[in-house]
């Protein structure tokens, strides 16, 4: 009896090995490329394209948190403790800019911001023509779009942190002699510390990743000199060589902020009733005014001008070529969702049948993609793709007059979604098993059922709402998704997401509006869904 279910056990081990090689993959080809000659490529990229990408890279990210934890932090701090008007719709409203795609909100921002748009009429209008308007640059704009982007991850979990203390530690700063702003900086900042920390790491994770925004507004950073140095030079090897080194950022940023966070233990201060913190009028008025101003700039005007361009370009895009961008979208959506959230369910069941030290750390490094950048996945999955391709025309098909291409299919798409969102579908998904009491659990076994009978008779009936939650989750970021799909899609197999990319790099803003208008509506699923979970 023991042996058998030990075998069992090491099968559901074998099984969590087999989805984390999968998903380190692409750091185990990166880790091939360093012994790869790639000639006058590499001398290439080291004086004329790493330079000003790693200095843009640090740029960037160093804005980005700077912006998204001021904004988050403030934001988050007032609706949580603090009494105005408009608050409860500022609680959930201003999660919205989460729907909104980072090269979406910028095409729509440079849109506003270019020669002929409205600002810059305006401008010439009221100070004449010879008058400079004070542009951002690439790097600005690159900064502000993904900052009004990325806040609200800052926002979500530091909501719930200064929720958790209430106006407790404010009232014993006040009775200390403190106003409520110096309490809030004393107190309530320190102790929700660890939240932000959290927050703006995200926040930093998703602007190393982020490919569309940076490509729009021409900002060179290691994902655009990696897709450059793919498709500009044709050299594959020299890209898996930059993905190394965006990675060894990425990582050092999450050890960072791991030695930041150290070993603190915070513990809450909030009183039973939860009270909040009574302004002034001018105060209340003068806070509504500020989040007011975030959501106008962050969705609100930006999604206004993509509804009117829509119907105005309505005519002129909406054909039958939508139709077959939008069934290419729903189709790869569909099939990426399906695919990850069963190999989530598989993975998160193999852990808890078969716990272990060993198991556990797998599957940590299963889903670790979601802080790998797209860019370095479909260039991690596409060369051991094609050497498999290679190996089968050359051995097994090599009298049959038969030619396989595996990498023209949408196989290294799927693998690389697999590992990019493995833990977006993964996450819900454990949480819900680990409340599926063990007694549930013994009581089947009794009856005889175990092993995959287990997962399918009395597991999957209780993760539906689970289940459901992460299909909608890994379907919506497919759909906003595009380095991966951009880069390792079958020739001819556009989806929205490249739509918008394609017209949005010729300035076409009108006409990309269709399709951006269609991404945001879908992205405005997981928003509901966080709000309801926050709430």
């Amino acid at each position: 009896m023991r042996a058998a279910r030990s075998g069992r056990h090491a099968g559901f081990g074998w099984l969590v090995a087999l989805i984390a090689l999968i998903a380190s993959a692409p750091l185990l080809v990166a880790l091939s490329s360093l012994f790869v000659d790639t000639g006058d490529i590499w001398s290439h990229l080291l004086t004329y394209v790493l330079p000003e990408a790693f200095t843009n890279t640090l740029l960037l990210v160093a804005g980005v948190a700077t912006i998204t934890s001021l904004l988050g932090v403030s934001l988050a701090w007032f609706v949580a403790t603090c009494e105005f008007p408009g608050r409860r719709f500022f609680a959930w409203a201003l999660l919205l800019p989460m729907a909104m795609p980072g090269y979406v909100l910028g095409f729509a921002l440079a849109a506003l911001f270019e020669y002929t748009g409205p600002l810059q009429s305006g401008w010439r209008a009221t100070f004449g023509a010879d008058t400079e308007f004070p542009g951002l640059g690439p790097a600005g704009a690159s900064i502000l779009t993904l900052s009004l982007v990325l806040y609200p991850y800052v926002f979500l979990i530091c909501r719930q942190a200064f929720a958790s203390q209430g106006v407790r530690g404010i009232e014993v700063a006040q009775s200390c002699g403190f106003r409520p702003v110096q309490g809030f900086f004393r107190v309530s900042l320190p102790l929700a510390r660890p939240w932000i920390v959290a927050g703006v790491s995200l926040a930093i994770m998703e602007c190393l990743a982020d490919f569309g925004t940076v490509q729009l507004f021409n900002f060179t950073t290691f994902t655009t000199a990696i897709y450059r140095s793919w498709y500009g030079l044709f050299s594959l090897q020299s890209a898996l060589q930059l993905s190394l080194v965006l990675v060894t950022l990425v990582l050092g940023a999450l050890l960072l902020e791991k030695r930041f966070r150290g070993a603190s233990r915070y513990t809450s201060t909030a009183s039973a009733g939860h009270s909040r913190l009574e302004l002034g009028k001018p105060q209340r008025l003068s806070v509504s005014l500020y989040c007011a101003a975030v959501l106008f700039v962050a969705f609100v005007l930006p999604a206004s001008l993509i509804l009117v361009w829509s119907v105005r370009s309505f005519g002129v895009e909406f054909d039958a070529r939508y139709w077959h961008l939008a069934g290419n979208t729903l189709m790869l959506a569909t099939m990426a969702a399906a695919l990850i959230t069963t190999v989530a369910v598989l993975l998160a069941f193999a852990v808890r049948y078969a716990p272990g030290r060993m198991n556990q750390a797998l599957a940590r490094i299963a889903t670790l993609g979601y802080a790998i950048p797209g860019t370095v996945l479909a260039v991690g999955f596409f060369v051991p793709v094609a050497a498999l391709s290679r190996w089968i025309n050359g051995t097994l098909l090599s009298d049959s007059g038969t030619v396989v291409a595996l990498q023209g299919g949408l196989s290294v798409v799927l693998l690389a979604y697999m590992a990019r969102y493995l833990a977006v579908a993964h996450g819900p998904i454990d949480s819900a098993l680990l409340r599926i009491k063990s007694s549930i659990e013994d009581a089947a076994r009794g009856m005889g059922v175990s092993g995959l009978r287990l997962l399918g008779r009395v597991h999957v009936p209780i993760l539906r709402p689970a289940i459901v939650t992460a299909l909608l989750l890994v379907f919506v970021d497919v759909m906003k998704e595009l380095p991966i799909t951009l880069m390792t899609r079958p020739f001819g197999w556009d989806t929205l997401a490249v739509r918008v990319f394609q017209l949005t790099t010729e300035g076409e803003w009108q006409r990309a509006a269709l399709p951006a208008l269609a991404i945001v509506l879908a992205g405005l699923v997981p928003v509901v869904i966080l709000s309801r979970r926050n709430d």
